[in-house]
């Protein structure tokens, strides 16, 4: 791999542009047709400086996934501590993972994650970096579950981390559905099915739901 540059401001805004575009790219055409040059091009830099920045591919996808995320969780992060209700927060987190993209971050960010998913399968460096996001995504189900258990508003007997593990399988289960423009998973039925989860596992009232029943 190649040494990595140093760092400077100029080089990180560099880097920044330069995993700017390959995110963009790579959730506009997939991996597989995204070539070191496309992502040169739209950087307005050279083939030689993104190789010389990331080395590999395998490494760009990683590092582009990673730019993408760290623009939600700022984002979440900021609104989640903007809001002391527990439903409310809980509402949020699920509403963010059953739209396309939030914010800031980058215009169909869930086809990285797609890509990510499918690399990871064989290649090892991509397998640990999807382990460490992952990783991060749990941990943030797990904290906002936490503090509502701290307020009372969560069952204490609630086993926290399983439920962080099998909430975050139901919500990327259903992102994946919403991102692939399933005609029956919308966002309004993917948002209600994981309240509904949610709402059963931790004990809470149910609340309103936003698809409309269809008529047959």
């Amino acid at each position: 791999m190649a040494e990595a540059a140093p760092q400077t401001e100029g080089n990180e805004a560099r880097r920044r542009a330069m995993l700017q575009a390959a995110a963009e790219l790579i959730s506009e055409r997939g991996f597989g047709e995204t070539r070191i040059a496309d992502v040169a091009k739209r950087a307005g830099t050279s083939s030689g400086l993104v190789i010389y920045y990331f080395g590999t591919r395998d490494r760009l996808l990683v590092d582009a996934l990673r730019f993408s995320e760290e623009a939600y969780y700022d984002t979440a992060s900021t609104l989640l501590d903007e809001e002391s209700d527990f439903r409310t927060r809980l509402s949020m987190l699920v509403g963010w993972s059953c739209v396309p993209s939030l914010p800031g971050e980058v215009s169909g960010s869930w086809g990285l994650w797609l890509d990510l998913w499918a690399t990871a399968l064989r290649h090892p460096e991509v397998r640990d970096a999807r382990d460490e996001l992952d990783g991060r995504w749990r941990d943030l189900v797990e904290r906002i579950v936490a503090e509502g258990q701290q307020a009372g508003d969560v069952s204490a007997d609630v086993d926290l981390r399983r439920f962080a593990l099998t909430f975050t399988i139901v919500l990327d289960g259903l992102s994946t559905q919403v991102a692939l423009d399933d005609k029956e998973i919308t966002s309004d039925v993917a948002y209600d099915i994981a309240m509904e989860y949610a709402e059963q596992r931790l004990g809470l009232t149910p609340g309103k739901r936003r698809a409309k029943t269809r008529k047959r």
